[in-house]
């Protein structure tokens, strides 16, 4: 049992802090551990992350192309061959569909995002469909199935 007037740390798990500039006694003076000149060894030496000593850097020796527009839409995309293999399983019977009928179904998965339909794939069903964009292909299949098609 140990008395606790007599407890000490274990060996190595105190170190004294490195006293630089204190003189050549302490091993650590005249040059501070910094070696000799250069920008590292200056007072104030802080270099930003991505400076790579003057030489040209990274982000502008990269060749720049393409443009962002930021006034992008973007678009849930649905193919009428989805839809229709939703009602030939079964899953779906609603004669219109719109937007939130589509996400309750699981068709899409953002309420908030607009909604395209495209025409691709085999479809068989007359339709009322209510969307955001419509492909001229996906038009043409529902219209010649007496379906309707109503821009949102």
């Amino acid at each position: 049992m140990d008395i606790l007037s007599n407890l000490k740390y274990a060996e190595g798990s105190k170190k004294k802090r490195k006293r630089v500039g204190r003189g050549p006694g302490s091993g650590h003076g005249k040059t501070s551990c910094k070696g000799h000149k250069g920008q590292k060894s200056r007072s104030g030496a802080k270099t930003r992350a991505w400076f790579e000593g003057g030489q040209m850097p990274l982000q502008r020796r990269i060749p720049k192309f393409g443009f962002t527009n930021p006034g992008r839409e973007e678009f849930q995309v649905l193919n009428l061959g989805k839809l229709q293999s939703f009602y030939d399983k079964g899953t779906l019977s609603a004669d219109s569909l719109n937007p939130e009928v589509l996400y309750k179904e699981g068709l899409i998965s953002k309420k908030s995002t607009p909604v395209k339909i495209l025409g691709d794939g085999d479809f068989k069903q007359k339709l009322i469909i209510s969307a955001n964009k419509f492909s001229k292909t996906a038009i043409e299949k529902i219209e010649k199935n007496g379906g309707k098609v109503t821009l949102l």
